[in-house]
């Protein structure tokens, strides 16, 4: 009954419509009976298909009534993706808007100018452009300068020093821990960087430049085969403690700014630490966590092996030999979070 009315409402509305939209109708209708003859189990589209009705769809307003094998959603994405490949192909064909782009020989220029002048920046390089007669704005040498590779013989120059006298090198720094109460302990420590050692350690709610001075003077009270000391721009580095540096008899090595690789070894042990013991664990108190950061650098020296003194301990460990029969004993450290392992005697 309801496919009578359907059909009864049609014939009516077709009596009324004009003859543009009858022929439009009657094509698309055949088209979509010209797509259902093709032999395909599933009827496929084409390329000329989704033309055809993406034209449809811009000439003729009564085009979703007819349509049945594609969603209307469909056609508009066609018609869409249409409009980006016609606007593409234009572009391809138009000139380049805005300044001409500069040539190699130019950005060549711009790169030796800052390898050889690092202090200078984009407004001082741009300068000696113009004098030169190259006609290029200050902007586009900023782009330039900051795409320009950087040099890497100050990587080299500080490696270099770092590898030549790990014998005399010691380093400092400090590493924030929670703790139970929502407050903040600071952990202050300093590391040799021959065998990896941890000459001194100690923790502090406040810590002030001073502070940092007198653990400099419990660090080395006495004769000690340290020259350099590496430590960062932090505040707490101020006055007092490039004083005592110098007091105890060494000689202070800032690092730059933002450049924590060149405090790898003391940053490296600071990630081992929280590794191995701080993310384990929730400290109490300051003397609490003293006596964590105690027995972790006791497992540090003597019983944890390091990549870097090729899977040696920085105490020395002796190395045993299986033999037959052997049995295996492990010791607990740290409560348990870590083990050593011998031959059983």
């Amino acid at each position: 009954m309801f496919d009578l009315v359907r059909l009864g409402l049609g014939v009516i509305k077709r009596l009324f419509s004009s003859r543009k939209c009858l022929l439009f109708e009657n094509l698309a209708l055949r088209q979509q009976l010209a797509v259902l003859k093709r032999k395909n189990k599933r009827p496929r589209l084409n390329v000329l298909d989704r033309f055809f009705w993406a034209a449809m769809q811009r000439f003729w307003d009564g085009w979703q009534d007819c349509l049945l094998i594609v969603t209307p959603t469909t056609v508009i994405g066609w018609h869409r993706a249409g409009f980006r490949l016609y606007w593409k192909l234009l572009s391809k064909g138009a000139a380049t808007p805005g300044r001409k782009r500069i040539d190699k020989e130019t950005r060549e220029l711009i790169f030796r100018m800052v390898a050889e002048n690092p202090t200078w920046g984009a407004p001082r390089i741009h300068g000696e452009l113009l004098k030169l007669g190259f006609d290029i704005s200050e902007r586009t040498v900023s782009r330039w300068v900051e795409r320009a590779p950087r040099n890497p013989d100050s990587a080299k120059r500080w490696l270099t020093f770092l590898q030549n006298h790990r014998e005399a090198i010691a380093a400092m720094d400090f590493f924030a821990v929670p703790t139970i109460t929502f407050g903040l302990l600071y952990g202050f420590f300093i590391i040799g960087h021959d065998r990896r050692r941890i000459l001194h350690c100690g923790v502090t709610k406040h810590p002030t430049s001073c502070w940092v001075a007198q653990q400099l003077r419990e660090a080395f009270p006495y004769e000690h085969g340290c020259q350099h000391l590496i430590f960062d721009h932090d505040a707490k580095f101020g006055f007092e403690a490039e004083s005592a540096i110098e007091t105890v008899g060494l000689k202070a090595v800032q690092t730059s700014v933002r450049s924590p690789w060149q405090n790898g070894i003391a940053e490296r042990w600071v990630g081992s630490c929280r590794r191995d013991l701080l993310d384990h664990v929730i400290p109490l108190n300051e003397r609490h966590l003293k006596r964590l950061l105690s027995e972790y650098i006791g497992y540090y020296h003597e019983d944890r092996t390091h990549l870097g003194l090729k899977k040696d301990t920085p105490a020395g460990r002796n190395s045993a030999k299986a033999a037959a029969g052997w049995r295996i004993a492990s010791s607990p450290r740290l409560g348990g979070l870590h083990h050593r392992y011998d031959l059983a005697a």
